[in-house]
């Protein structure tokens, strides 16, 4: 495939939650590879440090303070984008918010908020910037641009007590098949993407320091299930082996490889098998635990009080 992205050099990156995480390491290997750099965040302190080291490595960069919940800003991202380095051939819709508790302990403000971060997000990236992919398309023969949307293992399994961040994650993988389908519609140059990684320290399990000051003036103290589900996350995330530099990596290897879905831990699969195979016997919903029950048991035992 004779593209940017492909020889290695080149072209445009468009990266969300760029200031720490998958983003900030995808913005450094883009970097590496010799593209313009739009790193875009919500948080513009980190933003600029993050902005800052980017630079140094010898590429243009645009910073963009942007909450990609946002409709209007993910707009005027995609304008400014357009102005300074023209159409972009790596589109990393990568923004994302962490919460957990029973599903029914979520406030209509928690709803709002990991939807609008972790789905809304994602769509605005892909209904801003796919028009303007296809028309380069359209434009050059030999131009090809890929769109890499963050999921999570949690987009393809349904762990319990992660209810809301389950729902957005299996709606971002729902929209990038989709959009995979709709392009091969239309197009054969323009690419789509999905990242499903597994617990990995990107800095997620400190999402509400991220949380809109409306929503959080209105937010009820946690509830048992809500801290729970946040200690068991930043344990989870905190001890993992696979770093946010390798999954990263991942992601460009994958883009390379023009293969669509990209894991982190590619031995987490084993659930999504048993999951699939509850709804094809079909059967009820299997145990998420089976393979560790004490962890299970002392999650039913804390709930349980």
């Amino acid at each position: 495939m004779n593209n940017a992205m492909h020889d290695r050099h080149g072209g445009t990156a468009v990266i969300t939650g760029a200031a720490s995480g998958f983003g900030l390491e995808a913005c450094r290997i883009a970097a590496a590879r010799g593209m313009n750099v739009v790193m875009a965040d919500v948080q513009p302190g980190a933003l600029e440090a993050a902005a800052a080291a980017i630079k140094a490595l010898g590429v243009p960069v645009l910073p963009l303070r942007v909450d990609v919940s946002k409709a209007a800003e993910v707009e005027a991202m995609g304008a400014a984008t357009l102005q300074r380095f023209g159409t972009p051939s790596l589109v990393f819709n990568n923004a994302g918010v962490g919460a957990g508790g029973l599903i029914w302990e979520h406030s209509a403000q928690d709803w709002e908020w990991v939807l609008g971060v972790n789905l809304m997000g994602v769509a605005h990236g892909v209904r801003v910037f796919t028009p303007m992919m296809l028309a380069a398309a359209a434009a050059d023969s030999s131009w090809h641009g890929h769109i890499v949307n963050t999921a999570s293992m949690a987009g393809l399994l349904n762990a319990p007590n992660m209810g809301v961040y389950n729902v957005s994650k299996h709606a971002v993988v729902s929209l990038s098949e989709t959009l995979h389908q709709d392009l091969a519609l239309v197009s054969t140059q323009v690419h789509a993407h999905v990242l499903c990684p597994y617990f990995v320290p990107t800095g997620i399990h400190q999402s509400e320091r991220n949380r809109p000051p409306a929503a959080d003036a209105a937010a009820a103290a946690p509830t048992r299930s809500q801290r729970i589900a946040q200690s068991m996350i930043e344990q989870a995330v905190t001890r993992s082996k696979v770093t946010a530099a390798q999954v990263a990596q991942f992601v460009f290897d994958a883009i390379d490889e023009d293969r669509f879905y990209i894991y982190s831990h590619p031995e987490s699969l084993a659930g999504v098998q048993q999951r699939l195979e509850d709804l094809m016997t079909p059967r009820n919903p299997g145990d998420p635990f089976a393979a560790r029950p004490e962890i299970g048991e002392k999650l039913r035992q804390s709930l349980r009080g």
